[in-house]
């Protein structure tokens, strides 16, 4: 398989796998909040948000190290796998002990019960992460596909029941349990590679120090999502917060679907060609024309249906999102150029380099927020458009010495694939004011949309077209 069917390949699969999840989880929060109480959400919301933030402490960096190093072998991927576990079991216990005193702070006595079970994610992330860096090593992507859909349907199943069962958080609790244990179980049933109980410190020291670069990276991020959302919540009323969180809901279930698919198969693809500079700057473009020529298309045409469908939805009190729906979708529909010129300078092993870019994209970033954040929040989220052409510069910069490939090449290389997108937002938006109901617009725009773009990208010769039919064709082998 050359280098661009092992990328498309991959995207493929990737995004099959995360869309299908996506898809699924969504009907099933719809099912559940319909069954459950806001007040269990809450109590669930508590705990999952701290779990979120001691998963990027059990990965370390140590997964996207293993897939990067060029002759990992087993004692490597032992060595993490072992250090995970125990660091993983730890976690639980200091979970476990201080649950009260959580549940204290919170004022919520159920909450005791509720960390000591729900921690249990930790343990199964510990225990999946080596797996998980194993198949992305060896581009293995339809192993994700089988895992995280078993994993998922079966948790959606097992979420519904109970709460039909009136189990209450312990519905909720259930499907993440359940979705963690079957998707590590299957990884593992499936998997090439079993450990052994083999430790070296020489190989961990080396590995950590590509890793926790990244570690650092993945907390500066996290950190910086979390102050803008306390930000907006702070200065603004609380019916703002709601209209810009759902206005970033929508774009971002597409985004996470074809994002992650993008990161977590270039980056492994990438690192097989660390050592070959011309291959890997054809596989970064190729993975930025690729990723693009979904992007836009999703990105423009939810944009341009945003208002039939948040009627449709939410009703016609939710109408104030759409303004931040759609300049989410232009920041997102960047992010391919954003993702892939970071995993091919973390596949060549600059993490060092890959922190300094994240440390210079924060400080101008906030700098930004820090300026119109006090205007108003239209402002503020127009800001994020200039903090969105910050973050593809700056990933960019780098590669226009390491491999030759600057940032106005690569629009140049992903304006075909825009121009389309923008004919077909001229094509489909005037749908929208017929005298029709919102159902037959959406279908009309949504099916209008895909004639329009497939056809113009035939009659262009956009030879990204070509791979993603052929791929679907052949599923991906």
């Amino acid at each position: 398989m050359n280098n661009k069917r092992l990328v498309v390949s991959g995207l493929f699969w990737r995004f099959l796998e995360r869309f299908g999840a996506q898809a699924v989880s969504f009907v099933v929060s719809v099912v559940l909040a319909r069954l459950l109480d806001p007040d269990i959400y809450g109590t669930v919301a508590i705990v999952t948000v701290i779990m979120t933030i001691l998963q990027v402490f059990i990965d370390s960096g140590l997964g996207n190290a293993l897939i990067q190093k060029k002759d990992a072998d087993d004692l490597d991927f032992s060595t993490v796998f072992v250090f995970n576990v125990i660091f993983s079991v730890a976690l639980y216990l200091v979970m476990f002990l201080i649950a009260p005193i959580i549940a204290k702070f919170y004022g919520i006595n159920q909450l005791v019960p509720v960390v000591r079970v729900l921690s249990l994610t930790l343990v199964f992330s510990g225990v999946k992460n080596v797996q998980q860096a194993y198949v992305s090593r060896h581009m293995q992507f339809k192993r994700f596909f089988f895992a995280t859909l078993g994993g998922t349907i079966g948790a959606a199943v097992v979420g519904i029941v109970m709460a039909y069962c009136g189990l209450g958080v312990w519905a909720l609790v259930g499907q993440y349990i359940f979705n963690g244990f079957v998707d590590t179980f299957i990884l593992w049933l499936t998997g090439d590679w079993k450990p052994k109980w083999k430790f070296s410190y020489l190989r961990f020291k080396q590995l950590f120090s590509y890793g926790w670069k990244l570690l650092g990276t993945s907390l500066l991020n996290t950190i910086y999502m979390d102050l803008t959302q306390l930000a907006v919540g702070k200065i603004y009323a609380p019916a703002d917060l709601a209209l810009y969180n759902r206005g970033r809901q929508y774009p971002g279930l597409l985004v996470i679907s074809i994002n992650s698919s993008i990161e977590s198969v270039s980056f492994p693809a990438f690192s097989k060609v660390q050592d070959d500079i011309v291959r890997l700057k054809e596989m970064t473009r190729w993975a930025i024309k690729i990723g693009f020529f979904i992007m836009a298309p999703a990105m423009l045409g939810l944009a341009c249906v945003a208002e039939p469908v948040v009627r449709l939805m939410l009703t016609d009190k939710w109408i104030g999102c759409v303004f931040y729906l759609r300049v989410y979708c232009v920041i997102y529909m960047f992010m391919p150029i954003v993702t892939t010129n970071i995993n091919a300078i973390k596949a060549m092993g600059k993490s060092k380099l890959v922190l300094q870019l994240e440390v210079i994209k924060k400080i101008i970033s906030i700098s930004i927020l820090f300026i119109m954040v006090g205007i108003s929040i239209k402002a503020l989220v127009i800001s994020m458009l200039l903090i969105s052409i910050v973050d593809q510069v700056v990933n960019s910069w780098p590669n226009k010495k390491i491999l030759n490939y600057s940032y106005f090449e690569q629009i140049k290389d992903i304006f075909p694939s825009l121009f389309l997108a923008m004919i077909m937002v001229c094509a489909i938006y005037p749908i929208q004011f017929l005298p029709i109901n919102d159902v037959l617009v959406i279908a009309l725009q949504l099916v209008s949309g895909v004639i329009v773009y497939v056809i113009g990208a035939k009659i262009m010769k956009n030879d990204c077209l070509d791979y993603v039919l052929r791929t679907i064709k052949n599923k991906g082998r």
